[in-house]
């Protein structure tokens, strides 16, 4: 009696299978063919505003697939053990199914993200959306695409910022001889010694020390950065120079990303774009005139803690000095030797592409 019912359900469902082979019907896929977790590399720690868009984004997805896919995020690096540069490798390797990343982490794999570190070439939120929804951002995606991987949004740590603790900088020579902890990709070294400073590589914690005893004078790093750190326990001096910016990218490793059911895919990609929107709007609060801290009201009903960081950094002591147009010109040319290095290796073809993007 059982095995007869057993035949007759097995019969049932060979039917069912092949009415949707035969009409174009799509199943969807079992619970039982996802993971249980999705893990999540994620550079910084969670009270970041990029680590708090990278949970955003966990849990857009958990929603809108109804908790068919769960992602957890893994803070400060912790899935690369000290590796940050490997992230890319590893997301398409499967090792770690998806990213919440820097584009100055992954440019040692795809160098066309290079083209975010020329120094002083973009420095506007207008040029940098017009880049990432133009022809540069789609480019870009298709080198990702190369390399395994499947960009779904465009987040963002912000403009980097330099600050210090000798004197102000709003000129090119007031950095010489300053010594600096930035970060360790090539173009960074290039552009600080091409400025005169002396470029350091540490991490934070060692950074930190160093300022404390003198041995290093300053750092670069965004807004949305500066303020939880409470780098006025360091430094004095803060120039506002958007020299290069830091966009993130939510992608997947290609190999897994394709395992997916449409339905599956659609729900990704819609809350890495929902949650990047935020993460933006979060970078940019205070920065912009006034659009990003609207989006975050009326759009998340999220509130700022600091919505105007820097009378924020001016209250705690810093002087904030904003470059007029003559000395960000200083600066651009200061730093031309760069791009005679550099624009070749990222591609001369993107290069053009981003400077047309950026005038239209």
């Amino acid at each position: 009696m059982m095995k007869g019912m057993k035949k007759t359900r097995q019969g049932a469902v060979s039917i069912l299978v092949l009415f949707g082979v035969l009409f174009g019907l799509v199943f969807p896929a079992a619970g039982a063919d996802f993971k249980k977790e999705y893990k999540m590399t994620v550079n910084v720690g969670p009270n970041f505003y990029w680590g708090i868009g990278a949970t955003k984004f966990a849990e857009l997805v958990k929603e809108k697939t109804d908790g068919r896919i769960n992602i957890k995020p893994y803070f400060g690096s912790a899935l690369l053990k000290g590796a940050q540069l490997k992230s890319p490798q590893m997301v398409a390797n499967g090792i770690i199914d998806c990213a919440y990343e820097s584009t100055i982490n992954a440019a040692p794999v795809i160098p066309e993200m290079n083209i975010f570190s020329l120094p002083f070439f973009i420095n506007t939120f207008e040029n940098l959306d017009q880049m990432e929804n133009g022809e540069t951002g789609k480019k870009i995606f298709e080198a990702m695409d190369q390399k395994g991987l499947v960009g779904l949004a465009w987040a963002e740590n912000g403009f980097r910022q330099v600050t210090n603790s000798v004197r102000e900088i709003k000129r090119p020579e007031d950095m010489k001889g300053m010594r600096l902890r930035v970060v360790g990709s090539p173009i960074f070294i290039d552009i600080f010694r091409q400025l005169g400073a002396d470029p350091v590589n540490m991490n934070w914690g060692d950074a930190q020390t160093a300022f404390q005893q003198g041995v290093v004078d300053g750092q670069e790093n965004p807004v949305g950065v500066l303020i939880p750190v409470q780098i006025w326990q360091y430094h004095q001096y803060a120039t506002l120079w958007n020299y290069l910016v830091d966009p993130l990218i939510v992608y997947w490793g290609k190999r897994e990303w394709d395992k997916f059911p449409a339905d599956i895919q659609k729900a990704i990609a819609e809350a890495a774009k929902e949650s990047a929107r935020f993460e933006k709007a979060l970078c940019r609060a205070g920065l912009d005139d006034g659009e990003s801290l609207r989006i975050l009201k009326e759009e998340f009903n999220y509130e700022m803690a600091v919505p105007d960081p820097i009378a924020y950094m001016e209250e705690k002591g810093m002087k904030v000095t904003q470059l007029s147009e003559e000395d960000r010109q200083a600066f651009e040319e200061a730093t031309r030797p760069v791009y005679d290095k550099w624009v070749p290796k990222i591609g001369k073809a993107l290069y053009e592409t981003a400077r047309a993007d950026m005038a239209e």
